[in-house]
């Protein structure tokens, strides 16, 4: 197997592993009482673009799906360069959502004691696990140089995961008010500084 392909498969067990605990709590989410949750195609639909887009990494580890001339020189850099970023955005990923603790839902709820975690990576960015998401994601099709799973992240997930923070936002907005708006002014929307 190629060596950058095995890497990936590396850190998407590990990956998967670490994350294993946020998906065990969505069942109890589902059974908790909740304040607020909205009845919208953005609680499953970008989930399960990601979901679908997993299914395609884990085939492109394995050759399928992927551009077939990755012995040249700029296409070895372009895979190093998206390896690093499935690396390093996959364990933003998991220490994003491991940091809101019980307030964490893979539903956009507003949970019966929920708080307003505003310390760690949320301190620069208000929705780190929508963008980790989507360049972990695009860094493993670059990694892998899978023509498929490129083009869902860019013009399925991004749309997508933009519409269900913009959602989001306007949830906690109306839940937390003058809280959540004065955090607003101290935070990125999905980058540090910007929105």
């Amino acid at each position: 197997m190629d060596p950058i392909n095995l890497l990936v498969a590396i850190i998407l067990f590990i990956s998967i592993s670490a994350n294993w605990g946020g998906a065990r709590k969505g069942l109890k989410t589902s059974i908790t009482r909740v304040i607020d949750k909205p009845d919208t195609f953005l609680q499953r639909t970008p989930p399960n673009i990601s979901a679908i887009s997993l299914i395609i990494i884990i085939i492109g580890i394995f050759g399928i799906g992927t551009l077939s001339n990755q012995n040249e020189s700029w296409v070895q850099i372009v895979r190093i360069i998206g390896l690093g970023m499935f690396a390093v955005f996959s364990w933003l990923q998991v220490v994003a959502y491991k940091s809101l603790g019980n307030s964490y839902a893979p539903d956009i709820v507003i949970l019966k004691d929920h708080k307003l975690f505003t310390g760690g990576v949320y301190k620069f960015i208000r929705h780190p696990q929508y963008i980790s998401q989507v360049i972990s994601d695009l860094g493993a099709g670059l990694a892998l140089m899978s023509y498929l799973v490129v083009p869902i992240v860019l013009l399925l997930e991004i749309p997508l995961f933009i519409m269900r923070a913009s959602l989001e936002e306007r949830m906690l907005e109306k839940h937390f008010q003058n809280e959540y708006v004065e955090y607003k002014k101290r935070s990125g929307f999905i980058f540090p500084f910007i929105g």
